[in-house]
């Protein structure tokens, strides 16, 4: 397959290009005044009377600083599953488009394309849970318009190697989304780094692994200027609220707790894999740059309903491609995983 130019312009539904994005109160009067009269709001401060900044310009800022990334380039959502969802209304055209994901990984990139009526095409992980790049290629057809990676990848936790992403954007000419929401666990430098390399490159980031705001739901999307421009025209004006925005930003100011409880549960990381090791019943333990293992077992369904009976909540992944009697373990804290391990020697 030979690369050709990309232009995004191809990309955007043409009900997209045509439509007037909505104009809140808020992107009318940037300033700070005395007195707001202009969005029918509630006159009686209690913290939260007023619309959100449509924007989230300061804490844009403050997330520029650190991942290094003009503000330009950065799109915030209602939790990573609204960016998505943006990427899919903004450039598949229902009933006509595919995309292509790469089983077993996360569920909601098919839940998604069911949502907006497109085709999902699979191209399967290798036995070593590494990219099938050839069939990839080989799947894209002039319907194709994004492909969907995750890296660190999740159920098996595993990076994509950097050769094979770096091949298929060069060669694919669509889109590709990497999602990124295990970065933070792993040594790999994130693909944000090369917006300006790759003009159809998007990267997906959330706040709700390693920073521990999982609750907040705050799905960070970096990519071009011009792909940006397209997700924020298409946004809800205001998708991130106040007491997001507020809790996003104080996390963002103590980077050094972040790195604390960071290098706490790469400890435990370790810690819990040495421990797994002496379990008769673990068949294989995967590779990991996340949060969680991934373990082969004898019998998942029985040692996932035996720990639940001590009260011990994982999550069996035997159903997914690949994943036969596959169980993921969460990383908690040290008391958490003594405890899992008590459970599991007690099998």
């Amino acid at each position: 397959m030979k690369t050709t130019k990309f232009n995004i312009q191809d990309f955007i539904r043409e009900n997209v290009k045509q439509m007037v994005a909505y104009s809140s109160a808020r992107d009318e009067f940037t300033e700070v005044a005395d007195v707001y009269l202009d969005a029918n709001e509630n006159p009686f401060e209690n913290g939260v009377n007023r619309y959100p900044d449509p924007f989230q310009k300061v804490l844009k800022a403050r997330l520029s600083e650190i991942k290094n990334v003009p503000v330009e380039n950065i799109l915030l959502g209602n939790g990573s599953d609204e960016v998505l969802d943006l990427i899919f209304r903004a450039f598949c055209e229902p009933k006509q488009d595919n995309v292509i994901c790469t089983p077993p990984t996360y569920g909601m990139y098919k839940v998604l394309s069911r949502l907006n009526d497109i085709e999902l095409k699979d191209s399967f992980l290798t036995i070593d849970f590494t990219l099938n790049v050839d069939d990839i290629l080989n799947q894209i057809n002039a319907d194709t318009k994004i492909i969907f990676l995750c890296s660190p990848n999740n159920p098996t936790g595993n990076s994509i190697p950097k050769e094979q992403i770096e091949t298929i954007l060069e060669k694919s000419n669509c889109l590709v989304v990497i999602d990124e929401a295990y970065i933070d666990f792993s040594e790999e430098e994130s693909w944000s780094t090369k917006l300006n390399t790759y003009p159809n490159l998007i990267v997906c980031q959330t706040l709700s692994k390693a920073w521990g705001m999982a609750g907040i739901r705050l799905g960070i999307c970096y990519a071009s200027s011009e792909i940006i421009s397209v997700l924020n025209k298409i946004k809800p004006p205001y998708n991130v609220n106040v007491l997001t925005q507020q809790k996003a930003l104080e996390a963002l100011n103590n980077e050094e707790g972040f790195k604390q409880k960071l290098t706490k549960i790469l400890s435990e990381r370790i810690k819990l894999k040495e421990a797994l090791k002496q379990l008769p019943f673990i068949e294989k333990i995967y590779p990991t740059d996340a949060n969680f293992w991934l373990i082969k077992v004898d019998d998942a369904n029985k040692r996932y309903n035996q720990l639940l009976e001590k009260s011990v909540v994982i999550r069996n992944r035997t159903t997914q491609p690949l994943c036969e009697n596959c169980l993921r373990i969460t990383l908690g804290t040290s008391f958490e995983n003594n405890k899992l391990l008590k459970a599991l020697k007690e099998l």
